[in-house]
């Protein structure tokens, strides 16, 4: 037997033994209600900083916590910004540099609001750990905290050196990360090789996966107004410009009942499908049906595995959210609103320009809103524009998780795309240029953000494994 599997035996049985520890770890770290949403939970998100960054100097890492300030909420308060945690630990230049990202803040949780359990204390039933944060991300962050520190009780040289960037303002967008990563590029990020992000899902409930990408995401708002009020239906229905009806057939005509968007050139920067990634798609393990039951509908646009997934991933999506303005209560009232807004988003996709599409989608309504002669006015604007995200999965980095993906759990990874928008990883790849991988451990059915999250004890211990494993691959890369 090599030295290098006696080592991987030896970690792996390590990590075996000391399961009820680092449960126990994740239970103290699942305790906190560090819940970045709501102001008057901040100071705990501030005392969960605290707690990740006495675990990491407790590795021996050397521990920044960077002062953020504050950020102004609605009512014009002032709030503090919870600190970032820049760790280091290692400094060996014939070595390389993986740096590690994660967040130790949760979303909001109530016990009324369904869960079985009291959200803030982890318990196990039937081998699954429940529990807000303990997929989303505390776990995460912990199984590589636990990787980290099994070679340093079993005295191993550190086959990498580690580097830390640890937030708990992520479930609220993040607030002064993108400033500080740009402050920080020449500095902090100078040596480091390459980037891993463990705050995401595989697609089965069973076989791992690694994710290569994400859709983008640019939200638009559509309003029409005809006058300065509110006007009865009785007294000017049928002698106005209703601003209603305009709206309606400008989001009528966005998209086909196919789903196809019907935006002029808005499919014309979407990458051509190439035989190698169509490939990537015939393997990966997801269960259609199981998929349908989940969403409560009973048909799906399209009827293959491999066509749900090309458009949940690698195709833009229209979806239309609602209407501002107009009688949405029970009952009925007879109004014609003065000024409505309806509200859609596209979900975009790599190599489409934010910018270009704005525009497409401007004209496109204008388009339509002119042949209808109506003396209402329209705006359109886009409050919100999050870029899509893409690696190379044939990257040294993809290729040394997928050998310690097959060492851990016997079988290599689907390689997934995310349909939703995961600003962080466009983020680190746009600021520091380095190669930037998302390493799930959670499986499909954990329910982040949602009651009754968890991670199973089997994800977490073998997800401390599977990191464990990662450094040794990474290691030999150089």
């Amino acid at each position: 037997m090599s030295s290098s599997s006696s080592s991987v035996l030896e970690i792996f049985q390590y990590i075996d033994v000391h399961q009820s520890d680092f449960i126990k770890d994740l239970k103290e770290w699942v305790a906190v209600e560090s819940d970045s949403v709501q102001p008057d939970l901040r100071k705990e998100v501030i005392r969960m900083m605290a707690l990740a960054a006495d675990r990491l100097s407790a590795l021996g890492a050397t521990v920044n916590l960077v002062n953020l300030g504050s950020h102004q909420l609605p009512d014009g308060q002032d709030l503090p910004l919870p600190p970032v945690i820049l760790g280091e630990l290692g400094k060996d230049p014939q070595n390389p540099t993986v740096c590690f990202y994660g967040h130790v803040d949760v979303q909001p949780a109530k016990k009324e609001d369904g869960w079985k359990t009291d959200p803030y204390t982890l318990t196990e039933i039937n081998g699954n750990l429940y529990g807000r944060g303990a997929t989303d991300n505390k776990g995460p962050v912990l199984a590589w905290i636990n990787a980290v520190e099994t070679f340093r009780a079993l005295k191993l040289a550190m086959p990498v050196n580690f580097k830390f960037v640890i937030e708990g303002m992520e479930e609220a967008g993040s607030l002064g990360l993108e400033k500080l990563l740009e402050e920080e590029k020449q500095c902090f990020f100078s040596d480091v090789d390459y980037i891993v992000i463990s705050d995401n899902l595989w697609l089965s409930n069973k076989k791992p996966a690694l994710t290569y990408g994400s859709r983008g995401s640019a939200c638009f708002f559509v309003e029409v107004e005809c006058g300065s009020k509110d006007l009865h239906s009785g007294t000017f229905g049928g002698i106005i410009h209703e601003p209603l009806t305009d709206l309606i057939a400008l989001l009528d005509s966005l998209v086909d009942p196919t789903g196809l968007i019907q935006i002029p050139g808005i499919y014309d920067s979407v990458a051509a499908l190439t035989e190698e990634e169509r490939k990537l798609y015939e393997s990966i393990e997801f269960d259609l049906e199981e998929h349908k039951n989940n969403s409560g509908v009973k048909r799906f646009l399209y009827g293959t595995k491999e066509e749900i997934l090309l458009h949940l991933w690698r195709y833009p999506s229209l979806s239309i959210h609602g209407i501002e303005g107009a009688f949405h209560e029970p009952g009925i009232k007879t109004v014609i609103p003065a000024k409505v807004i309806g509200k859609f988003s596209i979900r975009q996709v790599p190599h489409m320009d934010l910018s270009v599409v704005k525009q497409q989608v401007v004209e496109h309504l204008e388009g339509v809103f002119s042949k209808r002669n109506s003396p209402n006015k329209l705006k359109v604007s886009m409050p919100l524009g999050a870029e899509p995200w893409l690696a190379d999965v044939n990257d040294p980095l993809y290729k040394a998780a997928r050998r310690a993906i097959k060492t851990v759990f016997g079988e290599d990874p689907d390689f997934i795309r995310d349909g939703s928008t995961i600003p962080v990883a466009r983020m680190f790849q746009t600021i520091t240029q380095k190669s930037v991988m998302m390493f799930p451990i959670g499986a499909a059915d954990d329910g982040e953000h949602s009651q009754n999250e968890k991670i199973s004890r089997h994800n977490y211990i073998e997800g401390t494994k599977v990191f464990a494993a990662f450094f040794l691959e990474i290691s030999k890369l150089h």
